[in-house]
């Protein structure tokens, strides 16, 4: 898939869920509750046990739907690669790695690197980001973004890292081109009781922010 076109996905999704941690079974089940509940950017998380064969498996699971799946907390070229080859659209670090950036448009994957200061983000952008995922959020607020995209407003935005039904629809007004989702998309009482619809729901619910904030 060209990247201009996983770019459009995450974008007009407006969400992409960060699955990290999780026993492979488990992920199966999370996401086909997120696709039911209209998510279909899936970050797989390379600090998960089994992380690049969950990606491959993920990848073939939703060949055949809009969803897209990716890799995450990639922190070299060489993990970059690996999860590119296994079947990755789109890679996600938390920091800037140049190493990274450069396998990614290699391959003519997406790359979307963490940053969070006004000369990392130029930084990233200047060196082959296709967004920057300014990173932690929560701590940075949706204010953050807003005044950084006073003068940084050609470069796209992605805040991840304590995104919250609380503050996703504040993040969207301030600019940005989608959120990334972990803690309030995955319900650890719910996964570990086996009950996915919990995670259909709070997608739902996250998506509608998203739509009703970009009207």
């Amino acid at each position: 898939m060209r990247k201009e076109r996983t770019l459009k996905k995450i974008t007009d999704s407006g969400v992409v869920a960060v699955i990290r941690g999780m026993e492979a079974d488990k992920v199966v089940n999370v996401v086909d509750a997120l696709l039911e509940g209209g998510v279909k950017a899936l970050e797989i998380t390379l600090n998960t046990d089994g992380a690049i064969d969950l990606i491959e498996e993920i990848t073939n699971r939703v060949e055949d739907t809009e969803a897209i799946v990716g890799a995450g907390t990639v922190l070299d070229g060489e993990t970059a690669r690996a999860a590119i080859l296994a079947g990755a659209e789109f890679v996600f670090a938390p920091n800037l790695n140049q190493d990274v950036i450069e396998v990614c448009n290699r391959y003519g994957k997406l790359v979307i690197p963490g940053v969070m200061t006004p000369t990392e983000i130029v930084n990233a952008y200047e060196s082959g980001a296709d967004l920057v995922k300014v990173f932690p959020a929560g701590v940075m607020s949706p204010e953050y973004i807003k005044s950084i995209k006073g003068p940084l407003d050609h470069i796209p935005m992605m805040p991840t890292g304590g995104v919250s039904l609380d503050n996703a629809e504040d993040f969207i007004k301030a600019g940005v081109e989608a959120l990334g989702v972990g803690g309030a998309l995955m319900n650890e009482a719910a996964i570990k009781n086996k009950n996915y619809e919990v995670i259909t729901e709070k997608a739902k619910q996250l998506t509608k922010v998203v739509e009703d904030a970009r009207k």
